[in-house]
């Protein structure tokens, strides 16, 4: 069963219209608190949560889900390098790159994150941007772009 097997998920959210995410964050109470907000929504499942950047790559290989949360501080992470190879495993995945630095959108949205949030962002905002990026948000978004955000 190597990659050929693999099904490769064709539209933003799971067939049972629940949004997968996984999310990839190397502090465990990021990775806790992140889980329990996602959990919180009715259409979010969190798929797993990983502290490796080769963690994040299995799971991707594996369920290739709708999103990622992805720390652009995990251990082991070029963001230029590594996004393209995410989307070489799940092309229609939606990244939402997360960071305690602002500055990081600038190299974060051109190697082709869909969105950046900051961590001083408020758990509301990171829900926003998450569903505009998914085409869930209650504004109509149609799902083929969203926006970097960063601090103000």
């Amino acid at each position: 069963m190597p990659g050929g097997d693999r099904q490769v998920n064709a539209h933003p959210e799971g067939e049972s219209g629940v949004v997968r995410v996984v999310l990839a964050d190397g502090t465990p109470k990021v990775r806790s608190a992140l889980k329990l907000l996602l959990e919180q929504d009715e259409g979010i499942t969190v798929n797993t949560a990983v502290a490796s950047v080769r963690g994040l790559l299995e799971q991707v290989r594996v369920s290739c889900p709708d999103a990622i949360l992805l720390d652009c501080d995990l251990s082991g992470l070029e963001v230029s390098e590594f996004l393209p190879q995410l989307r070489s495993l799940c092309p229609h995945v939606r990244v939402v790159a997360l960071c305690s630095r602002p500055e990081m959108q600038q190299a974060a949205i051109p190697a082709g994150a869909d969105a950046f949030v900051c961590k001083t962002e408020s758990p509301e905002k990171l829900l926003e941007v998450l569903r505009e990026c998914l085409g869930t948000a209650t504004t109509g978004n149609d799902g083929k772009a969203c926006y970097g955000h960063a601090a103000s």
